[in-house]
C-alpha cells in the first residue's frame, strides 16, 4: 500500500472518529503528496513520497522554532502533532551510532581524508541509506570525522 493511500485511510478513520486536529494534519499531507505527484507528471513511488514527508517533517520543525521564538505556544502545539504524525509514518531513522558506523566505513572505502571530500562521502552515505539518515545529521558526523 502507499503511502498515499495510508494517509487516505487514516483521513477516514479520523473522520469518522471526530478527531478533526489529526484530519487537518493528515488533508495537508495528503495534499503535499498529490501536488508533488501532479508537478512530477506521475505516481510517485514510496521514497519520493517519503521525501515529500520528509521535506514537510522540516517544514514543521522550522515553524516550531519560528513559533516559539515568537512565543506562539497555540501554534506551535498544532506544528509538533503534525510532526510526531509524520515521524510516525516514515520509516525509523538510523540511530546516531550506526549513521557513525556507516560514515565511518565509507570514509575507510573511500579513502578520502579531508573536508574538501565531505561532497564524495555525503554522496554515498545519502545514496546507501536512503531515506533512514537526517542529512543534517549525516553532514554533521561526516565533518566531525574528516576535519579530525
Amino acid at each position: 500500500m502507499s503511502t498515499l493511500s495510508l494517509l487516505q485511510e487514516r483521513v477516514k478513520h479520523a473522520l469518522k472518529g471526530g478527531r478533526k486536529q489529526e484530519v487537518r494534519a493528515l488533508r495537508v499531507l495528503v495534499s503535499e503528496i498529490q501536488l508533488a505527484a501532479k508537478d512530477s507528471g506521475h505516481e510517485l513511488d514510496t521514497e519520493q513520497e517519503w521525501a515529500v514527508l520528509r521535506k514537510e517533517r522540516k517544514r514543521r520543525l522550522e515553524s516550531i522554532e519560528a513559533f516559539r521564538a515568537g512565543g506562539r505556544e497555540d501554534l506551535v502545539a498544532a506544528e509538533e502533532y503534525t510532526a510526531g504524525l509524520i515521524e510516525e509514518l516514515l520509516p525509523k531513522q538510523l540511530d546516531p551510532d550506526e549513521l557513525a558506523a556507516l560514515v565511518d566505513r565509507i570514509i575507510a572505502e573511500t579513502g578520502v581524508s579531508t573536508p574538501r571530500d565531505m561532497g564524495a562521502v555525503m554522496n554515498a552515505v545519502m545514496r546507501e541509506a536512503g531515506g533512514l539518515v537526517d542529512g543534517k545529521s549525516a553532514s554533521r558526523i561526516v565533518k566531525e570525522r574528516l576535519s579530525g
